[in-house]
């Protein structure tokens, strides 16, 4: 095995697959234990991933079939935490705006099921097109679009102090 090789990638995109993981899973303890899990098969795939040229979108697509296989699994070490209010939402912007926004779309993505969440995660996040997103989870790209309109609608009905957020992503991306 090419040690050298997977700690150099390691090492260059663990900022990046921790974002990921974190945003997938919404708790950063949560998202250390499955960073660790899709790097550890990583690794054992290493030489077959490394010779295939692009382990960026295997390691992407490990993070995502591990979060999914949890929920398959039924192994929810959390439980969902909502609170009865929400924190008020001045006419003003300032990072403690943007901090509140970035809480209340937290909340609002623990909500969704995995695979909406894995969804919004690669087309809203990732940047990715339905197509993209669909080869990354292994579906159809129809099922992409739908899981993405459904997980929207969703986030629409539980999180409505979100609206602005929903209507702002173009319906081209969905």
């Amino acid at each position: 095995m090419d040690d050298d090789g997977f700690r150099a990638f390691a090492h260059s995109r663990l900022a990046y697959l921790s974002r990921v993981a974190y945003l997938l899973t919404g708790d950063h303890h949560a998202a250390e234990d499955l960073l660790q899990n899709a790097l550890v098969r990583l690794a054992t795939a290493w030489p077959r991933v490394a010779a295939a040229g692009d382990p960026v979108a295997y390691a992407r697509r490990v993070l995502y079939n591990e979060h999914v296989s949890t929920w398959r699994r039924g192994r929810h070490l959390r439980a969902e935490r909502t609170t009865a209010e929400l924190p008020e939402m001045g006419g003003r912007h300032d990072e403690a705006d943007d901090a509140v926004r970035r809480m209340m779309l937290e909340h609002a993505l623990r909500r969704l099921t995995h695979k909406q969440r894995a969804v919004i995660v690669l087309r809203f996040f990732e940047d990715l097109t339905p197509e993209d997103a669909a080869e990354v989870l292994g579906c159809s790209p129809g099922t992409v679009k739908s899981q993405t309109h459904h997980a929207l609608r969703r986030m629409r009905e539980l999180s409505p102090e979100l609206a602005s957020l929903v209507h702002e992503m173009p319906e081209a991306l969905v």
